[in-house]
């Protein structure tokens, strides 16, 4: 039986052009090395699984290939190429600063760096979570950063870029990292999906998506078990929520129309029901404060576009959002939003979440009531 490879690796970019929502970036490194303006320090940071590292790894073997393409990207062919893919490159040297965090790991690294690549252009040293070093390894590696040899350029990497010491940020050429979007990530996952003949649902690539918080890397993870978990190799939107933990947008509908229609009853019923699942009341308060705001983002043709959801979806929202009026929507959302807010120090979170769902509930009455009053004191 043949070894299996999760997707994250097995599917990791190995050029600039297949790196997923860092364009901005590639682009950049590219033209530097069209141009020849390679500096001799970079900082990559950004959120975890968004492509610091293998942008690290694309750009060390890009510098190092004898064959560019016309489109400056690394030809996979040269013995440069070959030895990097095989892991077994001299000229390219990578550190985990998590473990490897000393003076004495850096003075080592230092002393490596006087000498000289026996092939290929440059040495190209990638210090991974570089802001796990010590202060003291910072201070130490401060001059050799200021004062490489023009062979050797260093490529630091960390998700807390607030870490790291001024003088060392002072002396790299800082990229910032973006989080891939909701649309992007559905997109590689529906590519991967292809490649491996898995059947897949856009709404359970969306909802993959969305989880993922802008990594890649977790996106990955997280469709990797729904497919191990799926006997047909099939990835749907039921087994994509019950192994997610995530709660059904049908959920959220279902207590909104609940609300404009004043029943109280279905709301209680419908939130016990979700408790039942095991889900927290915190969350679910979260979720529906969400829900209206994507409610309210569907009232107008322009912000529409700022709902992430696949377009099934989309024509549900867009549908109850034509239903509920605008005054019953922010109320509730200023109703969800004071909950969310003092749901850590409630003594009883059910009965707070619980207030709050009457509250909401009890809104069309309030404002009818105040439109009532408002009236009267015209005629009067």
């Amino acid at each position: 039986m043949d070894n299996f490879v999760v997707s994250a690796r097995k599917y990791r970019p190995s050029a600039f052009n297949t790196v997923v929502g860092q364009e901005h970036i590639t682009n950049t490194l590219k033209n530097a090395i069209k141009n020849n303006h390679l500096a001799q320090a970079f900082l990559f940071c950004g959120p975890r699984g968004v492509g610091k590292t293998t942008c690290a790894r694309i750009l060390a073997k890009t510098i190092n290939c004898e064959n560019l393409t016309a489109d400056h990207e690394p030809c996979n062919e040269c013995n440069s190429c070959k030895s990097f893919n095989q892991n077994a490159s001299y000229n390219i040297i990578e550190l985990d600063a998590a473990s490897n965090n000393s003076v004495e790991d850096i003075r080592s690294l230092v002393d490596q760096v006087r000498y000289p690549p026996q092939a290929g252009k440059k040495k190209v040293y990638i210090i991974d979570e570089v802001h796990m070093l010590s202060n003291a390894a910072f201070n130490a590696f401060l001059k050799t950063l200021e004062e490489p040899p023009e062979y050797a350029i260093f490529i630091l990497a960390t998700t807390e870029k607030h870490k790291i010491i001024p003088t060392i940020l002072s002396r790299c050429q800082i990229f910032d990292f973006n989080r891939i979007g909701v649309e992007e990530i559905s997109g590689q996952l529906s590519f991967i999906a292809q490649e491996e003949g898995i059947t897949a649902e856009q709404e359970a690539l969306m909802l993959i998506a969305q989880k993922a918080d802008g990594g890649m890397r977790d996106a990955l993870s997280m469709f990797d078990m729904i497919v191990t978990f799926s006997e047909d190799k099939t990835v749907n939107y039921q087994t994509t929520i019950d192994n997610l933990h995530i709660l059904d947008y049908d959920y959220f509908f279902k207590i909104a129309d609940s609300i404009h229609q004043e029943d109280l009853a279905t709301v209680l019923l419908t939130f016990n029901e979700i408790l039942g699942k095991g889900f927290d009341g915190h969350n679910f308060i979260v979720g529906l404060c969400e829900h209206f705001r994507n409610l309210l983002v569907c009232k107008d043709q322009q912000t529409v576009a700022l709902l992430e959801v696949s377009e099934k979806v989309k024509a549900k929202y867009l549908e109850q959002a034509s239903k509920l009026p605008n005054s019953l929507i922010l109320s509730a959302l200023q109703v969800g939003n004071q909950c969310d807010q003092g749901y850590k120090t409630s003594k009883n979170a059910r009965l707070h979440v619980e207030l709050a769902l009457m509250k909401m509930v009890s809104i069309r009455h309030a404002l009818s009531l105040a439109g009532t009053e408002q009236g009267k004191k015209k005629v009067d």
